[in-house]
Parts: structure tokens; C-alpha cells; sequence
């Protein structure tokens, strides 16, 4: 488990983290200052040049207890060492923001569930998509309707753009057409501009 708590060093240490100490002794426990650049560099070793990624992900409604058994119940047969399950937590400061004052509206508290199929012999490559669809489909009983942009892969079916910007979406196909009316800037989740009358 990785935690992170940004504000006031020793109050925020000891608030943020108190509760997991009580819990149990952690074999590891590296807890304590950092930079923005160590912590931005944290999860590099996790995903090796080289290695072959699939991700699927969406917030959760709930972080329910069948949710999590589902997702103990998928990852028992991960294909890949490699793999993981994670949840983000939103809460905090990124909850005190307005729906429309950014371009990311999913401002309530909750969770956002990764898939995160990873692996390094394309002949598993079948296998690991297979396990990442399979993993992000037993959970859509828990799913809402946002999506976290960052996290769309290339073959989403349907408008996923849509779900990722929710009530935003128009306003930033407005300012598309304005900066881009071309679509130049058309590469990952492209945003089309509005048309124009």
C-alpha cells in the first residue's frame, strides 16, 4: 500500500497516517518527508521500460464490500506478476473544487478503480487484455459514470470522452474550435471542436 499526504508536514504525518499504525505494525514503514520529484518518480521501477501495459478503469459508485471481494476474486487469476488492481482515493481538497472551475468535474468522494494488465512476452499479450476486460467488465456493477481522461486506452467503443469530461465537454469543444478549428491537436482522448455555425 502507498499513501500520500500533501500539507503541513508534522500535522498533516500524523493526522493522515495515525490510523494505519494502529492497525498493525508495517513491515516496511517509509513514511516521511519527500520532494516533488521523488515523489513523482515513486512508481517508475513498477513499470519497466519495455513492458507491454493494457489499463481499463472508472470511479466506483461505492467501495462496497461485494466490490472488493470481486476484485480479490479477479485478481486471484491475474495472468501476470506484473499486474495489479489499484483505487485512488478522491477526497480532501480535490472535493472542495467546482464541477466547472477545471476540466475534470468528478469532484465527489470516492474511489477511482484501476486495471493496470502489465507484462513483458507478447505471447501473453492475449491472455493479460483478456484478464484486464474481463477484471473491469466483473466490475461494472460498482461502477459510476465518470471516467479519469488519463486512463482511456485507444479501443474504448463508445464516447469515453464524454464520461471523462461529463458537463464540461461542451465548453472545451467551444474553446477547440476557437485555439484548433483544424483538429491538429487530435492525438489520445481528442476533444473535436464544436462545429461551427
Amino acid at each position: 500500500m502507498r499513501t500520500i499526504q500533501l500539507g503541513r508536514r508534522r500535522v498533516g504525518t500524523l493526522l493522515a497516517h495515525a490510523p494505519m499504525w494502529r492497525f498493525s505494525v508495517p513491515a516496511i514503514d517509509e513514511v516521511g518527508p519527500t520532494t516533488y520529484c521523488e515523489l513523482n518518480s515513486m512508481l517508475d521501477a513498477d513499470y519497466p521500460r519495455g513492458a507491454l501495459n493494457y489499463w481499463r478503469s472508472n470511479f466506483l459508485a461505492k467501495l462496497t464490500d461485494e466490490a472488493i471481494d470481486t476484485m480479490i476474486e479477479c485478481f486471484r487469476v491475474c495472468p501476470s506478476p506484473l499486474s495489479e488492481l489499484a483505487l485512488e482515493h478522491v477526497h480532501g481538497a480535490v472535493t472542495r473544487v467546482g464541477i466547472s472551475d477545471t476540466t475534470f468535474p468528478h469532484r465527489a468522494e470516492g474511489y477511482n478503480f484501476l486495471v493496470l494488465s502489465q507484462w513483458r512476452d507478447k505471447a501473453e499479450t492475449d491472455r493479460c487484455i483478456a484478464w484486464a476486460r474481463d477484471t473491469h467488465a466483473a466490475m461494472k456493477p460498482f461502477m459510476a459514470s465518470g471516467r479519469y481522461v488519463n486512463y482511456l486506452d485507444h479501443d474504448e467503443t463508445d464516447d469515453q470522452v464524454a464520461s471523462a469530461y461529463g458537463p464540461n465537454l461542451r465548453r472545451l469543444q467551444t474553446l477547440k474550435a476557437t485555439y484548433d478549428p483544424s483538429n491538429f491537436f487530435h492525438m489520445n482522448q481528442n476533444i473535436r471542436p464544436a462545429p461551427t455555425a
